[in-house]
């Protein structure tokens, strides 16, 4: 999982964890699970995993019918590359609470992500469906990077646009239309998104690989060797440095 994706569904567990507050009292096993589990997503965020595992398994042990806990150990377990143990929490969390747009999303990514893409793709429409979902444009990227991975490159589009309609500024459809826009030969599109994105969120060494070819294309020589200067001192060792210090070999 990438770190980009990974932010993306903690800052949506976040969300999900401020709206569920109940009256319950401070010193209650519910309220207790409730602080345990936004520790163990914030300790997720920051990639100390041990301490997120510690947190989250207090929480469970605290109120072990709480949905979100159940979907904040799937996303902990897929970063700890245990599938077949994400999986199983991603199960629990549906089966108990089939309502929660924030479990069909990222069980319906789980899924398309190993290759499930109609039970994947089913629940992460289930997810848009859902009126109490304010957050739709998650669910559109899904489908649309579903879709791509199945080599449907034209409706995985159409799916990062409407996720764009909902959030023009949600930097992972951004970057997918750069990459898009660049695939097709449309490189004034793919600098287009690529400062909308970068509006919003910091270079990778993906969007820079992007970068760096698109201005070679549209030759600006000085601009596409600014981005590759970039690529390799931030991120020396990625495989897109690796293709470019191979291509100048």
């Amino acid at each position: 999982m990438s770190k980009r994706l990974l932010v993306i569904i903690i800052c949506f567990f976040i969300n999900a964890c401020a709206t569920s507050n109940g009256s319950t009292g401070y010193n209650s096993k519910e309220k207790q699970a409730e602080v345990n589990l936004q520790l163990g997503v914030r300790y997720l965020e920051m990639g100390k995993l041990k301490t997120a595992k510690e947190k989250l398994g207090n929480a469970l042990n605290f109120d072990s019918n709480n949905a979100e806990i159940y979907n904040a150990l799937g996303v902990l377990n897929e970063r700890l590359k245990k599938y077949d143990v994400a999986k199983e929490h991603y199960k629990q969390a549906i089966s108990r609470d089939t309502d929660n747009p924030s479990i069909k999303n990222n069980y319906g990514r789980f899924l398309c992500d190993r290759g499930d893409y109609e039970a994947g793709e089913l629940l992460l429409k289930q997810a848009l469906a859902m009126p109490l979902n304010n957050r739709k444009w998650f669910a559109f990227t899904n489908i649309g990077l579903c879709e791509m991975r199945q080599g449907q490159q034209q409706l995985a589009e159409s799916y990062f646009r409407q996720a764009l309609q909902e959030n023009r500024s949600y930097s992972p459809a951004l970057f997918e239309m750069q990459k898009i826009s660049y695939r097709v030969g449309n490189y004034m599109s793919a600098r287009a998104f690529l400062e909308r994105y970068l509006a919003v969120a910091n270079h990778t060494a993906e969007t820079l690989w992007f970068a760096v070819q698109t201005e070679r294309v549209l030759g600006n020589k000085e601009l596409s060797e600014e981005y590759r200067e970039k690529l390799l001192n931030q991120f020396p060792a990625s495989k897109q440095a690796q293709q470019l210090r191979t291509s100048i070999r």
